[in-house]
């Protein structure tokens, strides 16, 4: 019971708990885009990469909290997925948006296959600066209208 008043366990539990969310959203969004072709929808993402279990087990000489970090993040996400599927399906750019995300780093990790080094700031840069001008669009309410630049051309 000694385990319950370590805070490095504590500390070492919500690191990873944090971490296997921030690393499961990516496959909650991709699915919940997945699951919207389909006519009833059960979201459950218990599927994690393996190089989050590999990236767990690196930070942690704690394999339990390890595992109930995992276990609390799937908790997360399974009560947040239903949440995500709503939002992410109720705006198409958000979706856009997503899809594009997963491209990038996809085209990221390629690149950095083949020996080719991308500044993660200009990643992160480029993706935080997208999800504010969406958020700002959200905010503005544009949504469901068209938006009218000028008018038709005429011919006199």
């Amino acid at each position: 019971m000694d385990w319950l008043t370590n805070p490095e366990i504590w500390l070492a539990f919500l690191t990873l708990t944090v971490l296997e969310v921030v690393l499961g959203v990516d496959n909650v969004i991709f699915i919940s885009i997945l699951a919207s072709k389909l006519a009833q929808v059960l979201l459950l993402d218990i599927v994690f990469s393996i190089d989050s279990v590999i990236t767990a087990v690196g930070l942690t000489p704690y394999v339990p909290v390890m595992v109930a970090a995992i276990l609390a993040s799937v908790a997360v996400m399974l009560l947040a997925s239903k949440g995500i599927y709503a939002f992410v399906n109720r705006h198409p750019t958000v979706k856009m948006l997503a899809l594009s995300f997963l491209l990038l780093i996809g085209f990221t990790l390629v690149a950095e296959g083949t020996g080719v080094h991308i500044s993660k700031g200009y990643i992160y840069f480029a993706m935080g600066f997208a999800v504010f001008v969406e958020w700002l669009n959200l905010r503005a309410g544009l949504r469901g209208r068209p938006v009218k630049l000028h008018d038709p051309y005429e011919e006199a």
